[in-house]
Order: structure tokens, then C-alpha cells, then sequence
């Protein structure tokens, strides 16, 4: 009796102990089907993990249901694992062709081709197919680049609302109000309907097309270059800066305006802002205009120095200043430059221009020497700088300055006390321009330190010389050249690029036997300019097969044709390795190319044309 009423009380307490884990274990669950969110929209599809757990979660507690409901999901449930699988299926299908990018969900191809830069990649991936040409097309390969105007505030409303096509934005060029460059917009809004541009007010317009353009900025998160040329417009690059701030991602920006050349209106209140810096900004380019409007009678580079405060960084300074167009015998004097040069220090900067500015009478080159002896991966330097008066000592480097200088763009006087700088290894100096040859002592100090230091320099380009006296000792002095342009005889300025004016027949030379025995003694020289040895010659005559002795052309173009085969034999037997000379028409974007046949043994000239 006691073993079965044992018996009975096990069996009696057994059902007990199973529902109570049963009521636990429905709680347990219903707590977890409470805190899943059944809301489609509040999962995201290029989170594939969050979607699994989420799924695994929801089919999980199926078997734990009471009654009817075991295995049996509620519509909105039903709703949610479709949605879930759709996330998960391009992730783990087994088929090939469902592992594929193109079943990617178009988030995940919208975030892909957001890493892809080159405009060059970006069509070859819209040309793979459709499926990529719907997004690469509309959303990345427009938004790349955008170029316009500050007035035009259609593209900049258009950025605001569409946030996720600003962030898309690679380069922005702020053109100014009078150019008339091409623009480069999306085509979406070249012809969209907003009256957005239309106030009575004109002063408040400008500060409607600021307001709008300050807040589109916002929006580029990953801007990487800017360039701002709004030089006729009240809008202050002073209240951009500290939205491009923002844009950590920045690396070039190049401002083309007079304002940064004026002093600062309020110094307290840019010393109460906090500073914020650019840590991937490696390139900095600051010009002025030309224009009156905006120039100041006494400029500075007060306002520059603190955009540079805020660049650490920088690999590439090029700072140029343009007096502006004024009267006759109107001058401005050039901005000083002693605190930039005194407090500025860029560790990582390589390339250095720093056009048109002056020291001061009491520190003179001091500075300058001091800056750059701070600056030893400097490889390129073009250096303009004036000097106190001719009384007051020239320009002394410190020892083992500019160890790795390459290119060098100054006076006689700046590359003379470089090149006569002590080095504890010779400089990899290969390029010298600026220097001009004006029969003067100070060409024998230049020529002296060039041949002693300068023996790595293969292209030397000169902005202008005298006599032939002079050229002559160069070529003694540097034998290694393979590029030499001597310029302008007298220092004359060359004409502008494009030029329409033709070379005359007076300004051929007549005695090219007498420059061809000076070139002989550069062995190396594959390239010359300055002098102009070839007649000029219709574009018939230069077409192929056309000779000295055909019959198609006029007697003059044949005579011109055997004299300039006369040159180019010369110039050939002379120089073997020249290959390169001006040619007839100054400016014109062509040069003259001697082209030899060794099975023919002749030479023959060519014109061909070169990038400017």
C-alpha cells in the first residue's frame, strides 16, 4: 500500500511540475514574439545578419505555441519572414547565378559604387548591364562632378532635398557670375521649374544663394576637391570655410579670389572660434584675380595664414598673387610675407609656390631661410619673392637645406644661393626655370655653382638672355642638358598661347650653322627652344609625299621646303640625339620633330602638335 500510494504521488505531482515549465516557457516566448518589431520598414536590406537573427528568433518560437497556434504564424508575422528572406536569399543562395552582384538589393549597389571614384570606372560598370546602368547613371555618374554658378540655386535646393545624391559628390567648381564656362549639373534639374531664383531684393538674393549653398555643403559629406572662383560676388569665402570644415574628407581646394588677400574684419573673433582641421587636406592652391573689384591697396596674407592653420597636412602650397588692373602709374604693393614664412610649418609638404609677395625690411631673407631649412621634403619649389633693398644681404640658406629639391622655379639670385648651399649629398636637382642671362657678375657666380653643384640638372629653361657670350659659357657649364629653352633675346615676354600671330621671315634665324656648333656641345640635347630655324610652309605642302621637287605647289613653297630640309640635315649632323625645335608660328601649340631614317639615311621634319 505505501509502494503505491508512492506511485500515485509521483504521478500525481509529475503533470504539476510540467505545466508550471509549460505556463514558463509560453511566457518566455510570448515575451519574445511581444519585443520582435513586425514593422518591414524597420529593418535595413544591407543588414543580412540583423534579418537572420531576426528570422531564426520568429520561426524559434513556433513549436512553444499553445493549442491551434503551434506552427502557425499571424499575417503580419507572415508578412515580416517574407521580408526577411528576401534580405537573406542573395546571401546564401547555392545557385551561381543567384550569388551574383547584379541580385544584389540596390542599397547594396548604391554603397558598392559610392567607393568607386574614377569617372572612367564608373562607365565601364554602367556598361556591364542594365541592372547597373539604372544606378550608376542617374545617381553617381552625374553627381560626381557638379559645376555652376553660386546664384544657381536650383542645384543647391536640389542637394538639400535629395541628401542621399549630395553625399555623392566628388568635385565642386563654383564658377564666377561672368565666365562662360560650361556648367555641369545633373540633368534632372536643367530644366526644372522653381521660383526659387525670383526676389525683389537683390541684397537679399545674395544671402538667399549663401544660405542655400552653405546648407547644400552640409550635405557632401564626402566632398573631396572644391574650387571657388566667385570673384564678382558680395558672397564672403570667409562664410563658406567653416562649413567645408566640416568636410573631413576634403583633400584639394583651390579659392580664386581677391578676398583672401585682405585683412581680417574682426581678429577676436577668429581667435574665440575653436579650431577644427582637415586632416586628409594635402593640396592648397590661393590666387587672386586680376579684377579691381575686390582688391585691396594693402594686401596680406593674414586671412590665408589662418585658412592654413586649419591644414596640417598639406603636401602642396601654392600661393600666387596678381596685382589687379588699375591705372597708369598706379602700383600695389606686394603682400608681405614674414609671418607666413615664420610660423608656418607643414611637415609633409613636397611642393611649395609662392608667386609675387616680399619680405620685410628688418627680418629681409631671414625668414625665408629660416622656412626653408624647415622644410627638407621639399622636391618642388617656385619661389618670387622680393627682398629688402639691393644694400641689405642677399639670400643665405642653412646648411644641408632642400636635400631632396628636384624642380627649381626663381631669380638668378634664389637658385645661385641654393645651388651654393652645403649638402651633406648631392641634390637630385634636374630642373632649373626663371633664370635669365644678362652678362651681369652675377652670372658668373650662377654659372660657377651650376657647373660645380648643378651636374644632376638635365632641363634648364630661361627667361631670357643677352649675347651669345653668354650661352656659351652655360653650355660649358652644364654639358648634361637634354632640354634647353633660352627664351627671349633681351627678356622679352613670349607671346600668349594661341597666338594668331605668325613668325615673320626676319625673325628666322640666318646663322644656323653658328647654333648648330653651340648645340654640338650638349651631346644629350633631345630638346630646344628659343630660336626659330624653320620657314614657314602652307598646310598643302606639309601633307605626306610632298617634296621640294613637286609640281603641286608654288616655287616659294618649294624653295621654303629645301632650305628648311637643309636645316633639319644640319641640325641632324650636328646634334645626333636632337629630336625637338620651335616651331614657325609662336604660340601655336606645334613644334617641329626631326624624324631620322636609318635605312634611308635621311632626316626628314615633321610639325606635329603638343599639349600646352
Amino acid at each position: 500500500m505505501a509502494q503505491s500510494s508512492f506511485h500515485k504521488s509521483k504521478i500525481y505531482r509529475k503533470p504539476a511540475v510540467s505545466s508550471t515549465v509549460k505556463i514558463r516557457t509560453h511566457l518566455k516566448n510570448s515575451k519574445l514574439i511581444q519585443a520582435l518589431d513586425t514593422n518591414t520598414d524597420s529593418y535595413d536590406r544591407t543588414d543580412p545578419f540583423h534579418a537572420f537573427n531576426t528570422l531564426i528568433k520568429l520561426l524559434g518560437s513556433l513549436p512553444s505555441r499553445i493549442g491551434g497556434c503551434q506552427y502557425k504564424l499571424r499575417p503580419d508575422e507572415h508578412k515580416l519572414s517574407l521580408h526577411l528572406l528576401n534580405i537573406v536569399e542573395p546571401f546564401v543562395g547555392l545557385a551561381p547565378s543567384r550569388r551574383t552582384i547584379t541580385r544584389q538589393p540596390t542599397e547594396v549597389l548604391d554603397s558598392i559604387i559610392f567607393h568607386v571614384e574614377s569617372r572612367r570606372d564608373l562607365i565601364a560598370l554602367a556598361l556591364s548591364c542594365h541592372r547597373m546602368h539604372d544606378v550608376v547613371c542617374p545617381r553617381h555618374l552625374e553627381y560626381r562632378l557638379v559645376r555652376c554658378k553660386v546664384s544657381a540655386i536650383r542645384v543647391w535646393n536640389h542637394l538639400i532635398i535629395n541628401r542621399s545624391l549630395a553625399r555623392n559628390v566628388r568635385r565642386l567648381e563654383i564658377l564666377d557670375e561672368r565666365s562662360t564656362e560650361l556648367e555641369i549639373v545633373p540633368s534632372g534639374i536643367l530644366t526644372s521649374d522653381t521660383d526659387l531664383e525670383s526676389t525683389d531684393d537683390e541684397l537679399g538674393l545674395h544671402d538667399k544663394q549663401e544660405r542655400f549653398l552653405v546648407s547644400a555643403l552640409t550635405k557632401m559629406t564626402a566632398l573631396v576637391s572644391f574650387s571657388w572662383s566667385c570673384n564678382h560676388s558680395p558672397i564672403s569665402i570667409d562664410n563658406v570655410w567653416p562649413t567645408l570644415l566640416r568636410c573631413q574628407s576634403l583633400q584639394d581646394v583651390k579659392i580664386s579670389d581677391n578676398l583672401v588677400f585682405s585683412s581680417l574684419p574682426g581678429i577676436e573673433d577668429q581667435k574665440q572660434r575653436k579650431q577644427i582641421i582637415l586632416p586628409k587636406m594635402t593640396t592648397m592652391t590661393l590666387h587672386s584675380t586680376s579684377h579691381i573689384y575686390g582688391s585691396t591697396k594693402q594686401p596680406n596674407l593674414t586671412r590665408i595664414s589662418g585658412y592654413l592653420n586649419d591644414c596640417p597636412n598639406l603636401k602642396s602650397l601654392d600661393i600666387t598673387y596678381s596685382p589687379p588692373r588699375l591705372a597708369a602709374n598706379t602700383t600695389v604693393p606686394r603682400p608681405q610675407a614674414d609671418e607666413l614664412l615664420l610660423y608656418g610649418r607643414w611637415i609633409h609638404l613636397t611642393t611649395l609656390t609662392l608667386m609675387n609677395v616680399r619680405c620685410s625690411p628688418t627680418t629681409g631673407f631671414d625668414t625665408t631661410s629660416a622656412f626653408l631649412s624647415a622644410h627638407p621634403n621639399l622636391e618642388s619649389l617656385h619661389l618670387d619673392i622680393r627682398g629688402p633693398p639691393s644694400s641689405a644681404p642677399a639670400l643665405e640658406l642653412l646648411p644641408g637645406s632642400l636635400p631632396r629639391l628636384r624642380e627649381l622655379h626663381s631669380n638668378k639670385e634664389v637658385a645661385t644661393a641654393i645651388l651654393s648651399c652645403s649638402c651633406a649629398e648631392p641634390r637630385p636637382l634636374e630642373t632649373i626655370r626663371g633664370v635669365r642671362l644678362d652678362a651681369r657678375d652675377t652670372d658668373l657666380a650662377f654659372l660657377a655653382n651650376l657647373k660645380l653643384k648643378g651636374t644632376h640638372v638635365k632641363r634648364l629653361e630661361l627667361s631670357g638672355w643677352n649675347e651669345m657670350d653668354d650661352l656659351r659659357r652655360l653650355v660649358e657649364c652644364a654639358p648634361g642638358l637634354t632640354w634647353l629653352d633660352i627664351g627671349r633675346k633681351g627678356g622679352a615676354p613670349r607671346e600668349r598661347e594661341n597666338s594668331k600671330v605668325n613668325a615673320s621671315t626676319a625673325s628666322i634665324v640666318t646663322n644656323t650653322l653658328e647654333w648648330a656648333t653651340l648645340l654640338s656641345e650638349l651631346p644629350d640635347l633631345a630638346t630646344f627652344h628659343g630660336v626659330h630655324f624653320f620657314f614657314e610652309v602652307s598646310g598643302a605642302a606639309l601633307l605626306p609625299g610632298m617634296a621640294a621637287t613637286s609640281t603641286h605647289i608654288s616655287m616659294t613653297e618649294r624653295s621654303r621646303i629645301r632650305k628648311n630640309d637643309e636645316v633639319a640635315a644640319l641640325l641632324a649632323w650636328k646634334c645626333a640625339k636632337l629630336r625637338r625645335v620651335d616651331h614657325w608660328e609662336e604660340g601655336a601649340g606645334r613644334v617641329v620633330v626631326l624624324v631620322k631614317d636609318n635605312e634611308k639615311e635621311k632626316v626628314r621634319w615633321e610639325v606635329r602638335r603638343v599639349k600646352a
